[in-house]
Protein backbone atom coordinates (compact mmCIF):
# COMPACT_ATOMS: atom_id res chain seq x y z
CA UNK A 1 0.00 0.00 0.00
CA UNK A 2 1.53 3.28 -1.16
CA UNK A 3 1.41 5.80 1.47
CA UNK A 4 1.56 9.98 1.34
CA UNK A 5 1.46 12.68 3.82
CA UNK A 6 -1.59 13.82 5.13
CA UNK A 7 -2.05 17.08 7.07
CA UNK A 8 -4.00 16.73 10.18
CA UNK A 9 -5.84 18.92 12.73
CA UNK A 10 -4.78 18.62 16.56
CA UNK A 11 -7.66 18.32 18.89
CA UNK A 12 -5.57 20.22 21.37
CA UNK A 13 -3.89 23.37 19.84
CA UNK A 14 -6.48 23.21 16.51
CA UNK A 15 -3.12 23.59 14.43
CA UNK A 16 -2.34 21.63 11.86
CA UNK A 17 0.57 19.35 11.59
CA UNK A 18 1.66 16.21 9.20
CA UNK A 19 0.99 12.79 9.54
CA UNK A 20 3.96 11.66 7.26
CA UNK A 21 4.37 8.25 4.91
CA UNK A 22 6.52 6.93 7.45
CA UNK A 23 4.24 7.16 10.62
CA UNK A 24 1.71 6.18 8.09
CA UNK A 25 3.20 2.92 7.75
CA UNK A 26 4.54 2.48 11.39
CA UNK A 27 0.64 2.77 12.46
CA UNK A 28 -0.04 -0.05 10.18
CA UNK A 29 3.04 -1.85 11.39
CA UNK A 30 1.42 -1.61 14.85
CA UNK A 31 -1.96 -2.16 13.83
CA UNK A 32 -3.39 1.44 15.17
CA UNK A 33 -6.90 1.67 14.12
CA UNK A 34 -6.69 5.69 14.44
CA UNK A 35 -5.22 8.34 12.76
CA UNK A 36 -3.02 10.39 15.62
CA UNK A 37 -5.52 13.26 17.15
CA UNK A 38 -2.58 15.28 18.68
CA UNK A 39 0.25 17.29 17.30
CA UNK A 40 3.96 16.34 18.63
CA UNK A 41 4.10 19.33 21.10
CA UNK A 42 0.51 18.72 22.13
CA UNK A 43 1.17 14.84 22.46
CA UNK A 44 4.54 15.04 24.71
CA UNK A 45 2.44 17.76 26.85
CA UNK A 46 -0.19 15.57 27.68
CA UNK A 47 1.92 12.54 28.00
CA UNK A 48 3.92 14.93 30.66
CA UNK A 49 1.22 16.00 32.44
CA UNK A 50 1.39 19.72 31.30
CA UNK A 51 -1.32 22.03 31.14
CA UNK A 52 -3.68 22.69 27.82
CA UNK A 53 -1.36 24.86 25.51
CA UNK A 54 -2.58 28.57 25.22
CA UNK A 55 -3.15 29.05 21.43
CA UNK A 56 -1.19 30.95 19.96
CA UNK A 57 1.09 32.37 23.18
CA UNK A 58 4.70 32.11 23.43
CA UNK A 59 7.32 29.28 23.66
CA UNK A 60 4.78 26.55 24.76
CA UNK A 61 2.46 26.84 21.81
CA UNK A 62 5.67 26.08 19.81
CA UNK A 63 6.60 22.94 21.39
CA UNK A 64 9.91 24.30 23.03
CA UNK A 65 10.10 23.45 27.27
CA UNK A 66 12.01 23.73 29.46
CA UNK A 67 13.20 21.34 31.92
CA UNK A 68 13.27 22.40 35.29
CA UNK A 69 14.47 20.19 38.28
CA UNK A 70 13.47 20.00 42.34
CA UNK A 71 16.73 19.99 44.03
CA UNK A 72 18.71 21.42 47.26
CA UNK A 73 21.72 24.03 47.36
CA UNK A 74 24.65 22.09 48.38
CA UNK A 75 25.49 25.29 50.07
CA UNK A 76 22.39 26.74 51.93
CA UNK A 77 20.29 23.70 52.01
CA UNK A 78 17.62 25.76 50.48
CA UNK A 79 14.87 23.95 48.48
CA UNK A 80 15.19 25.42 44.20
CA UNK A 81 14.96 24.22 40.87
CA UNK A 82 17.44 24.16 38.29
CA UNK A 83 17.24 24.08 34.47
CA UNK A 84 19.05 20.96 34.23
CA UNK A 85 19.23 17.49 35.63
CA UNK A 86 21.86 17.34 38.32
CA UNK A 87 24.55 14.87 37.71
CA UNK A 88 25.47 13.11 40.73
CA UNK A 89 28.82 13.99 42.32
CA UNK A 90 28.35 18.01 41.49
CA UNK A 91 27.25 20.74 43.71
CA UNK A 92 23.86 22.11 42.41
CA UNK A 93 23.72 26.13 43.91
CA UNK A 94 20.45 28.07 44.37
CA UNK A 95 20.26 31.46 42.68
CA UNK A 96 21.78 33.33 45.60
CA UNK A 97 24.77 31.21 45.93
CA UNK A 98 25.58 30.65 42.37
CA UNK A 99 25.67 34.43 41.99
CA UNK A 100 28.28 34.80 45.17
CA UNK A 101 30.27 32.16 44.00
CA UNK A 102 30.93 33.36 40.84
CA UNK A 103 31.65 36.93 42.21
CA UNK A 104 34.04 35.31 44.70
CA UNK A 105 36.72 34.49 41.99
CA UNK A 106 36.52 38.33 40.72
CA UNK A 107 37.21 39.05 43.73
CA UNK A 108 39.79 36.26 44.81
CA UNK A 109 41.67 37.36 41.89
CA UNK A 110 41.76 40.72 42.52
CA UNK A 111 42.93 40.15 46.10
CA UNK A 112 45.40 37.78 44.74
CA UNK A 113 46.90 40.43 41.89
CA UNK A 114 47.39 42.91 44.66
CA UNK A 115 49.15 40.55 46.94
CA UNK A 116 51.37 39.77 44.03
CA UNK A 117 51.91 43.80 43.32
CA UNK A 118 53.14 44.36 46.92
CA UNK A 119 55.39 41.38 47.45
CA UNK A 120 58.86 42.44 47.10
CA UNK A 121 60.59 39.69 45.53
CA UNK A 122 64.44 40.00 46.08
CA UNK A 123 66.85 41.01 43.48
CA UNK A 124 70.10 38.34 42.33
CA UNK A 125 72.74 40.89 44.16
CA UNK A 126 69.98 41.36 46.84
CA UNK A 127 70.16 37.39 46.99
CA UNK A 128 73.50 36.99 47.68
CA UNK A 129 74.45 39.61 50.10
CA UNK A 130 78.12 40.14 51.62
CA UNK A 131 76.62 40.06 55.01
CA UNK A 132 76.33 36.19 55.47
CA UNK A 133 79.39 35.66 53.31
CA UNK A 134 83.22 36.92 53.40
CA UNK A 135 84.50 38.44 50.31
CA UNK A 136 86.62 36.15 47.99
CA UNK A 137 90.21 36.05 49.24
CA UNK A 138 89.67 37.52 52.76
CA UNK A 139 91.48 35.60 55.78
CA UNK A 140 88.90 33.77 57.91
Amino acid sequence: MEFTDRILTCVDCGGEFVFTAGEQLFFQDKQFKNDPKRCKPCKSRRAHGGPAPAEGAGPAAAGISRTETRTECSECGVATTVPFKPTQGRPVLCRQCFKSKSAAPSVAAAATASANSEAVVPSPTQMHSTASHPPLGAAS
